[in-house]
């Protein structure tokens, strides 16, 4: 929910108008609004490359999970790995264009670690795959632009942490 709907839902629920302190935090969630649209955009048009060299990283420090035996042994399981990559990649431009976490965690989030356990999927793996899309990502990004996703790759981490 974006702080927009956030401010509205709270001063309706309780019959007043917008605060100050609302209004202020929206114009600020407006006035960043560009800047928000420029980094998703360029996360999601770099997102074939991003997702291709985080997941060469991932294989690279976790050479486990490709080995036999591993959970992204083989062709099939390696593309699996990797649309797992993009389907975060994807998340964290949700997040960021709605300058909030809240649909990392509604559409993404929710259940991920026990599913990851039932499919016997190690997720510090997955993880350190996020870790490298954060990486790769903030390589394509100016420092602010670079921080500003930064918290939402971490958000993802932190959840399976």
């Amino acid at each position: 929910m974006s702080i927009v709907t956030k401010s509205i839902v709270n001063a309706d629920a309780e019959a007043r108008y917008l605060s100050p302190g609302e209004l202020d935090r929206i114009k600020s969630f407006v006035t960043s609004g560009e800047r928000r649209l420029r980094i998703a955009q360029t996360l999601s048009e770099s997102r074939d490359r991003i997702v291709k060299q985080a997941g060469d990283q991932l294989f690279q420090k976790r050479p486990d999970v490709v080995s036999p035996g591993g959970n992204a042994y083989g062709e099939e399981m390696t593309a699996t790995c990797l649309r797992d990559l993009d389907y975060y990649l994807r998340l964290v431009t949700y997040g960021i264009v709605a300058g909030d976490v809240t649909p990392i965690e509604e559409i993404g989030l929710v259940g991920v670690r026990e599913m990851y356990n039932s499919l016997g999927t190690p997720i510090p793996a997955v993880a350190e795959g996020v870790r490298g899309l954060k990486n790769v990502a903030a390589s394509l990004l100016s420092g602010e632009d670079a921080a500003e996703a930064g918290a939402y790759f971490d958000y993802v981490i932190g959840a399976m942490q």
